[in-house]
């Protein structure tokens, strides 16, 4: 955290390089040691630059030259009610509680493993108290329309379905991990080992008093972890395995099921709102023009599917309400998905 008593603008934020906590996850040259606080992921404070991009593209470029010729061909198979979609989400940081119910929603929707996260959070505290500034930004995969993570794919493991979802396919995977050195937003995490090793844990925290992690897992009749959805396995892998890489997909699994993520149907404050941009009625086109949005690392040229509107300090941009919007938009869940899947 930091001390400064310095005002971290939005633009500021959204230009950041940020970092990953896990471990094995590649960072690129330019970005700076890592900075954990009890497991979140700081801030950094160097911006990362259009110039410094395009030369981590360069390695990506390399890669993908040794595989000239693969096709990007892929079906769309449970998807073809997206077909001329534009799914955007867009998240209001006013209505934002800064609460993490959707990083422990994607865990559990996804089985994910200990340190990887596919929704997640930066956060950043300037001042000293008690003039104390916070900031509070979910993150996730951008999805971006002109993906580099894609682009540097040389098995197309990663490509584009309906609705421009950057997809995974783990069966197609090499784990080269060209994906995670071209991905500036640092959304794309490798796997090392086997998932959910430390549930097969025999030690007892304090023996004879408490179970072990094994002993739990037996009890509750868990296979591997203790809740395992098995509904993720509708699209892609249950469980991702030793030597691939992964990242979000919009819960594609619940998309072929005509379901909205599992980040956004969680959302206890409807911050989050999904929806088809090419639909002028939808609630994310009339959010989108009714408040100036902005995108993280827009500089780039990624142009992600990612928006972010107000702020989570409210005393800038907008005046301060209790997270209403205007013109009267229905952002409630059964609204959106009505308007997606009709």
């Amino acid at each position: 955290m930091s001390n400064e008593n310095t005002h971290l603008s939005p633009d500021s934020i959204f230009n950041m390089k940020k970092n990953r906590t896990c471990n094995g996850h590649t960072r690129p040259p330019e970005a700076p040691e890592p900075g954990t606080d009890n497991g979140v992921r700081n801030q950094s404070a160097n911006d990362f630059s259009r110039r410094d991009f395009l030369k981590s593209m360069g390695a990506g470029a390399a890669v993908v030259g040794m595989a000239a010729g693969c096709s990007r061909a892929h079906a769309n198979e449970g998807l073809e009610h997206l077909e001329g979609t534009n799914l955007v989400m867009v998240i209001d940081l006013q209505r934002c509680t800064g609460c993490g119910g959707c990083d422990v929603a994607c865990k559990n929707e996804n089985n994910l493993r200990q340190g990887h996260f596919w929704s997640h959070h930066i956060t950043h505290t300037t001042g000293k108290f008690p003039n104390v500034r916070y900031e509070y930004l979910p993150t996730l995969c951008n999805h971006c329309e002109n993906a580099p993570c894609e682009k540097a794919c040389p098995t197309s493991a990663l490509h584009k379905v309906n609705g421009g979802v950057t997809a995974h396919d783990p069966s197609k995977c090499i784990g080269c991990r060209a994906c995670i050195i071209n991905c500036p937003y640092g959304e794309v995490h490798a796997h090392f080992g086997q998932p959910h090793e430390e549930w097969r844990d025999e030690e007892e925290l304090i023996a004879g008093v408490t179970g072990s992690a094994k002993s739990t897992l037996e009890q509750v009749g868990g296979e591997r972890i203790p809740y395992y959805n098995n509904e993720r396995e509708n699209h892609g892998l249950g469980n991702r395995h030793h030597g691939i890489v992964e990242k979000c997909d919009f819960c594609l699994h619940r998309l072929r099921e005509s379901k909205l993520p599992s980040c956004v149907k969680r959302c206890p404050t409807d911050a989050r709102i999904f929806g088809d941009l090419n639909d002028p009625n939808s609630s994310v086109s009339r959010v989108l023009a009714n408040y100036r949005p902005f995108r993280r690392m827009e500089h780039l040229g990624t142009r992600p599917k990612v928006f972010y509107v107000r702020s989570f300090n409210s005393a800038s941009d907008y005046p301060q309400t209790k997270g209403e919007l205007a013109d009267n938009i229905d952002i409630s869940k059964p609204a959106q998905e009505k308007q997606l899947f009709g």
